[in-house]
């Protein structure tokens, strides 16, 4: 009889206990990836690298220059992640080299500059091809133009609270939408280039090329946006299946196919448009299906949209994770750190994303949004390369199953700290300007690790928590060193 009831007792207990599962398998993994990287940036990009190159030659060797580059920030990244194989990514590296203050710096820059900034221009994006087609002679309405970006991003993220496995599935449905897309762009060209002979726009290929320092650090954070993802299936390590193996696997795959596609895809568009056309071109493809599409012109925006629904889509998932974690380092509000009790997904983190997104939807400039999340990727890296080099001599016998000489987070720290000193340069207004909200950031952290807080707020702050909890009806896990996502 006592062993029944101990039984039972070890049966409601294991119901009740809230966990998170690792479920992402590497296909997943490889999804979740190139449908973060290929979204928005392969249609936006090539006009902010071409005019800031200034020719077709150079605009080329920087789309592949800005792929290794970011192919071997990701190999690094692949180190950190199955040496300290939490979920939380460069976060978790960073507070492990340098500790709290630190960290809380790259959380900040994360929550402030990158996410948000990041999903409201890709928002933005969504709703300028799907309303175009409706306003062929005329400037889109604003207001029609934040509801329908703002709409898109709710309806994603209310997948993303509902079901990690739905979010997974989306993703990897999108993935091969944007694939087929880029497909379609990369024959139709090849048909120009090599069934029709246009070749002479890479007749003089170098021709005028902008060799500058600072030419080349704006063209990077173009590069930055169009590759940006790579990092994010670190934030989910926690959640993969084999990460030690499926990790490194994922990125590899990942890259190799995303820099493979974006160059193909550059040298089509070359086939069909010229530089001059590029350049007036808010987005590249569709101006590409205007001129080679005929009637069939008006799929290449519906298609844009949907890539640029992966990119929201796999940010959100990735970014509540960075968040999640954050608050469970009482670095951020302590609401954030819980998981909704059904359905098991972050969906606090989640709301606040979706909040902080509506606020830079009013945005109308797309490239200072790509320059400014551009700077704060720049910051994070160098923290996490310095952090990487630091971590060989502080602890250099805990495990790491995938190990990259130390030449290679060198050499990656110098690169990224230099992109950070020419933007101050060539642009010290945008610089100044995230240089202060990163500076907010530190003032805010001061005060809410203020330990002795009067009783008062305290007491504020326990009740907000309280009550976001049962609006939201979420809970801390129950073992948050241990956590899998249902």
């Amino acid at each position: 009889m006592g062993s029944s009831k101990k039984s039972d007792d070890s049966v409601d207990e294991k119901i009740e206990k809230v966990i998170i599962k690792r479920q992402i398998t590497l296909l997943q993994g490889v999804a979740i990836i190139v449908g973060i990287i290929i979204g928005s940036g392969i249609f936006v990009s090539p006009v902010g690298i071409l005019k800031e190159t200034k020719s077709v030659g150079f605009s080329l060797v920087m789309w592949v220059v800005c792929g290794i580059y970011n192919t071997l920030c990701a190999i690094c990244y692949a180190e950190l992640g199955t040496t300290i194989p939490e979920s939380g990514g460069e976060y978790v590296y960073i507070k492990r080299a340098f500790g709290e203050i630190p960290a809380f710096i790259c959380l900040w820059i994360n929550f402030l500059l990158i996410c948000p900034v990041g999903i409201a221009a890709s928002a933005l994006i969504f709703s300028l091809y799907i309303l175009k087609p409706m306003f062929p002679d005329c400037e889109i309405p604003e207001e029609a133009l934040a509801l329908l970006a703002a709409c898109i991003f709710c309806l994603l993220i209310a997948v993303n609270c509902r079901n990690v496995k739905w979010a997974a599935k989306v993703q990897v449905v999108i993935t091969l939408s944007k694939l087929i897309a880029l497909a379609i762009i990369i024959v139709i060209g090849m048909y120009y280039i090599i069934g029709k002979g246009e070749t002479e726009n890479f007749e003089n290929a170098f021709e005028g090329s902008d060799y500058s320092a600072g030419a080349i650090a704006i063209s990077f954070y173009s590069g930055f946006w169009a590759y940006s993802g790579w990092s994010y299936l670190n934030f989910l390590v926690g959640e993969l299946v084999d990460p030690n193996r499926n990790l490194p696997r994922a990125i590899l795959i990942s890259m190799t196919l995303v820099i493979v596609t974006y160059l193909i895809a550059n040298v089509a568009y070359l086939g069909v448009l010229s530089p001059a056309e590029m350049l007036l071109s808010p987005a590249v493809a569709v101006s590409f299906g205007e001129y080679s599409m005929g009637i069939m012109a008006w799929l290449m925006p519906v298609l844009i949209a949907i890539s640029v629904c992966g990119t929201m889509n796999g940010c959100a998932l990735s970014m509540s994770r960075l968040f999640f974690v954050g608050a469970q380092n009482k670095q951020f509000p302590t609401f954030m750190s819980m998981i909704d009790v059904k359905r098991m997904t972050p969906s606090p983190s989640l709301f606040v994303i979706l909040f902080l997104t509506m606020l830079y939807v009013s945005s109308k400039d797309i490239f200072f949004l790509i320059e400014m999340e551009g700077f704060g990727f720049a910051s994070v890296l160098t923290m996490v390369f310095a952090g990487q080099i630091y971590l060989r001599y502080r602890e250099p016998n805990i495990p790491r199953p995938i190990r990259v000489h130390i030449i290679l987070p060198i050499i990656l720290f110098l690169i990224s700290f230099g992109i950070i000193v020419l933007t101050f340069y060539q642009k010290p207004k945008e610089s100044f300007m995230a240089l202060g909200l990163v500076a907010a950031g530190i003032f805010l952290y001061l005060i809410g690790t203020w330990k002795h807080k009067p009783k008062e707020i305290a007491d504020k702050l326990h009740s907000i928590n309280i009550f976001i909890q049962k609006l939201l009806l979420v809970m801390p896990p129950d073992n948050s060193d241990d956590i899998d996502w249902e």
